[in-house]
């Protein structure tokens, strides 16, 4: 039947990228730590101050209680959290984790309800993320409620299980990342928020950014997303032990529900049931927008996610637009500014608070200066010539700084980071010619190994010999060259994966070891165990608006295939009275909203709500056009046409060998 015509549309997939969607704890054949990482890891444990235990004080402080049921489960019995699966980090440092990295994991292992302060508690360890909750007089204020809706619910259930039982009467979203708005649905309900009972603050432009961060580019940050989360690693000491900024993704169902008020300027106030807030706006930190929250008559301040217990991101491995280390550095000094004479309690949507006004102000200070050295640095020798990767290898912070816990390299690092400021003020391009227009991976390798002599196997003894030493790092970049053109060559696929192993148990950085050890994994077993999944969700579907519909789809145009055709679409939402006029021509689509074409090709008529339902649950079209909710009028072969050119992305693609 010629009306078979909107089953493309499947192919616009909602991804959620923090979300990991994995099957975890896989048997990956893992080794031992080697003398060269066990000397390396030793190190730590002979430089750093781990006679401090203030943070061992500090993240049990308040605790209430934990769950008594430890397993949290989806709708169809799936576990999608399992609050004991890190229980293994109360032994004493393995060998195969950086005791650096390891003592944070053990941090982030305080899992439970905890009071911060009169008013104020936390659960902590029911995500990657802090579910805040704020006593108003007769409700409460929940402050960024986690990824998934099965976790926020079980958290919200673990508070009232010892707390008032006050209904909900505002969600806050401190800023634009998935785990700190996609359990919103597991403890309100959008019929709530539409009738005024529960407000949602979040600011400017929180919807734009949410969505393109988690959807243009969605594919390959999905994908990305499991090497920097671990995604696929058995949880003990030598796979998953955390993230560096809280022990990894949830797996359940993300959700999102709009705003109804946003915050665009510093100072803004608000009145909620008896509790004052102050916002302090900070776009452009650490995400494109965000914000920080002060409550003057309690003296406490919640910094979102700009001044946690570690250092973080200005470029994260899973892929996402740089930031700002300049604007991030302001943003904390101006927190000194405000609020420097009164703070008394610091809280973060990671990590633990702070107490005390000396020591907040210290800490504040020192994260304030980390991100500015890295900045100023950075542009210092890019002024001297030195390149991207010649910089992230001579730049260190100073000790004053680096040897702050706060300070440490768990979640983001001073190499990545300088990378990212050089990206953001000079590009990709180092400025050699020879760089210009390098030849691709699959060819250059090739030649590499023509260079070498074309013995594989000779190259790999060398290289047997280099990770005997010790070597990993060239290991791994040597093996991946004969894996580029070779990719079915086992004992270069080996080699590579015990170097990269090792360099996984010396890594500090929760995401470096993650990185590290999927790779490993990926080597030995490949991509046959790896269920990829993506997520098309209602309530995210439901909160994006046509116009970034449109301009999704438009990213999965063929263009070869969409060569030379020209074509235009009206299409009419009925619901929503707008039209958007449609134009494919020169392998690029167009729209125009609130806009009629008048010499289209094809006129589709159809409500919002129906374009979601073929989304999402794939209805027979002729049964929708039988019941009059969808109307097509004009040449109906002309939308085949259309919805013929778009593609839908693999998410299973190589990150290890090149993508021909």
């Amino acid at each position: 039947m010629k009306h078979k015509l909107l089953f493309p549309l499947f192919l616009f997939i909602i991804l959620v990228n923090y979300a990991a969607f994995a099957k975890p704890d896989i048997n990956d054949g893992s080794k031992a730590a080697s003398i060269f990482t066990k000397n390396i890891n030793q190190n730590f444990i002979n430089t750093l101050p781990f006679a401090e235990t203030t943070d061992y004080i500090d993240a049990k402080r308040g605790f209430i209680a934990n769950s008594s049921n430890s397993k949290i489960k989806s709708i169809s019995g799936e576990t999608v959290w399992d609050l004991n699966r890190f229980n293994f980090e109360s032994a004493p440092t393995p060998d195969s984790v950086n005791p650096s990295l390891w003592s944070q994991a053990q941090l982030n292992n305080n899992t439970g309800l905890f009071k911060v302060a009169e008013h104020i508690y936390q659960i902590r360890g029911f995500d990657i993320s802090n579910m805040s909750i704020i006593e108003g007089n007769t409700g409460l204020i929940i402050i960024d409620p986690l990824i998934s809706k099965e976790t926020a619910s079980a958290a919200l259930k673990l508070y009232y299980n010892y707390r008032p039982h006050k209904p909900i009467i505002a969600i806050i979203y401190s800023h634009s990342h998935i785990d700190h708005f996609g359990g919103v649905a597991g403890i309100i309900k959008k019929a709530d928020v539409i009738a005024g009972k529960i407000k949602i603050i979040a600011p400017l432009n929180f919807m734009e950014n949410a969505i393109s961060e988690n959807v243009y580019a969605g594919n390959a940050m999905s994908r990305r997303a499991t090497y920097m989360y671990g995604a696929y690693l058995p949880a003990n000491d030598k796979g998953l032990v955390d993230s560096g900024i809280g022990k990894t993704n949830s797996h359940g169902t993300p959700s999102l529900i709009a705003p109804t008020k946003s915050i665009s300027k510093t100072g803004t106030k608000m009145h909620i049931d008896g509790i004052e807030l102050v916002f302090q706006y900070v776009p452009n930190t650490e995400a494109p927008t965000e914000m920080n929250i002060y409550f003057p008559q309690w003296h406490i301040l919640d910094i979102a996610e700009d001044a946690t217990k570690t250092m973080h991101n200005i470029y994260t491995l899973r892929g996402a637009q740089v930031r700002d280390a300049l604007a991030w550095s302001k943003s904390l000094d101006e927190v000194l500014d405000l609020y420097g004479n009164s703070v008394q309690i610091l809280f973060t949507q990671h990590t633990w608070p702070t107490w005390g006004n000396d020591k907040i102000i210290q800490q504040l200070k020192d994260q304030r200066d980390m991100y500015k050295y890295i900045h100023d640095q950075t542009l210092y020798m890019i002024n001297q010539g030195y390149t991207s990767s010649e910089i992230a290898e001579k730049i260190t912070l100073p000790s004053s700084l680096a040897n702050k816990w706060y300070n440490r390299e768990y979640y983001g690092t001073i190499k990545a980071n300088s990378k990212a400021i050089y990206q953001k003020y000079i590009g990709w391009y180092d400025g050699n010619p020879v760089n210009l227009d390098q030849l691709p991976s699959n060819i250059a390798s090739k030649k590499y190994i023509e260079y070498m002599g074309n013995d594989i196997t000779a190259i790999i003894n060398k290289a047997q010999n280099d990770y005997n030493n010790g070597e990993y790092r060239w290991v791994a970049q040597i093996m991946n060259h004969i894996i580029a053109i070779d990719p079915k060559n086992v004992a270069a696929a080996q080699l590579e994966a015990d170097a990269l192993e090792q360099l996984g148990y010396q890594a500090e950085a929760g995401p470096w070891r993650n990185e590290y050890l999927m790779g490993a994994f990926e080597l030995r077993h490949g991509l046959g165990k790896m269920d990829l999944l993506t997520s098309a969700n209602p309530d995210v579907i439901d909160a994006m608006s046509l116009s970034q519909f449109f301009d999704n789809l438009s990213i999965h145009l063929n263009a070869n295939r969409a060569a030379n055709k020209k074509i235009t679409i009206n299409w009419i939402f009925t619901d929503l009275k707008t039209t958007y006029a449609i134009t494919l021509e020169n392998s690029v689509l167009l729209y125009k909203k609130n806009y009629y074409n008048p010499k289209a090709d094809t006129n589709i008529s159809l409500s919002k709500k129906e374009l979601h339902k073929i989304i999402l649950n794939r209805p027979n079209l002729i049964n929708e056009i039988n019941n009059k909710n969808i109307k097509i009028s004009g040449n109906s072969n002309k939308l085949k046409e259309l919805l013929s050119l778009f593609d839908q992305f693999n998410i299973k693609f190589s990150l290890l060998t090149p993508n021909q």
